[in-house]
């Protein structure tokens, strides 16, 4: 199966891919494109702009599409779409024809893991930059994820509670769909 891990900056993701990694021996971890990215020596602007999260998008997509058949995914394109539909700049990129370069690749998933702000946030955000484009993604990714907002098909599942919570919740929904 290929699943991705997917919510804002901040809520626990690449901890629960952390975590869940050694229950799905044999998948391959994919890092979230922006490390990817940083990795190779990429630089992203100081504040968030259209055009970073357009880099990583295309990234996501290209992961996807060479992704193995048992692959665990920290983001996928539907996060990096949320941002570039949230970020102040959203109207210098055609959100539509990001929408739709990112359907098939969507369409490769077989489950995203959805992992939102809770009440009372897990998270300290005190520390965190950007609080407002969190929640404004965090509300977008719900949209698009759990509710399916542009028609990707993908079965979503939200998480909540500690991280082995999350694990046991993400482990349990694979027992019972064990493929799709």
């Amino acid at each position: 199966m290929r699943i991705a891990v997917c919510g804002t900056h901040g809520t626990g993701k690449t901890t629960l891919v952390e975590a869940l990694s050694p229950h799905l021996s044999g998948y391959d971890v994919i890092v979230e494109p922006y490390r990817q990215l940083e990795d190779e020596g990429e630089d992203f602007a100081e504040r968030p702009v259209a055009d970073d999260f357009a880099r990583q998008l295309e990234r996501a997509i290209n992961c996807l599409e060479e992704s193995g058949a048992d692959s665990l995914f920290d983001r996928c394109p539907a996060d990096l779409l949320g941002y570039l539909d949230a970020v102040d700049d959203a109207d210098s990129v055609d959100l539509q024809a990001w929408i739709d370069r990112a359907r098939p690749a969507m369409a490769r998933l077989d489950l995203v893991v959805f992992v939102g702000i809770e009440q009372p946030d897990r998270i300290d955000s005190a520390g965190l930059h950007f609080r407002r484009l969190r929640r404004e993604v965090d509300d977008r990714l719900r949209d698009i994820v759990l509710d399916d907002r542009w028609s990707f098909g993908v079965p979503a599942i939200e998480v909540t509670g500690s991280t082995e919570d999350r694990v046991a919740q993400v482990l349990r929904h694979l027992a019972r769909h064990p493929g799709r």
